[in-house]
């Protein structure tokens, strides 16, 4: 003779398949013990929890001073660029707007583009980018400033460069990193600046973000 199984626990398995198939997807929070080591300063290597970037003074397109305070309770996206780049930078760009479009009418998603190259990209040569480019602050945010800071959130906060140095006059990164930070300064995740397909992620990857704090 079968047994017959409990109603009760019929439903009760239906609804944990429910839960787990219906569960929203979370995002990974990056430490530097998570990340490539060659991405990470040998000084933050092995750290596994806890890593936030590090606060920050710039000075955007429009002449004003940036700091990580106006981030304060957003989601954003970070890159590192020059204006005058013939190679990947009009890709990353182009990428970019595609996400800037994309949130524009939502104002906890920001964009945070650094120039690796703050001896020539002066404010009035960003704010002619930004013109170019037909976006706008603060949605979009093209930063200049001291190149020692610059470098060091690079390598130290975001992770968006592989090359060492000391951001001196010979140092120079290079990188088509696109990094995901949530509205606790945390790492949520890397992408590829120049590819269609890994910035479709990272859209997806903002919407899912924005899901975790409704």
């Amino acid at each position: 003779m079968k047994r017959l199984i409990p109603a009760g626990l019929i439903v009760f398995t239906g609804i944990i398949i429910a839960y787990f198939l219906i569960k929203p997807k979370q995002l990974p929070v990056y430490n530097p013990s998570d990340i490539n080591p060659k991405l990470v300063d040998e000084s933050l290597q092995g750290v596994n929890k806890l890593h936030r970037i590090g606060s920050f003074n710039l000075i955007n397109q429009n002449g004003k001073t940036i700091t990580e305070k106006d981030f304060e309770g957003k989601i954003y996206i970070a890159d590192f660029f020059f204006v005058t780049c013939p190679t990947i930078c009009p890709k990353m760009t182009k990428q970019m707007k595609r996400v800037y479009q994309k949130f524009e009418s939502n104002s906890d998603v920001l964009i945070l583009s650094h120039t690796v190259m703050p001896e020539h990209d002066s404010v009035p040569v960003l704010k002619e980018y930004e013109i170019k480019n037909e976006v706008s602050a603060p949605k979009w945010n093209f930063v200049t400033g001291d190149k020692k800071q610059i470098y060091n959130l690079a390598r130290k906060s975001y992770f968006a460069a592989i090359t060492e140095g000391d951001g001196g006059v010979d140092d120079f990164i290079h990188t088509e990193n696109f990094v995901l930070i949530d509205k606790e300064k945390r790492i949520r995740g890397f992408y590829d600046g120049t590819s269609e397909n890994d910035v479709d992620r990272l859209i997806n990857d903002v919407s899912t973000l924005l899901n975790e704090y409704e």
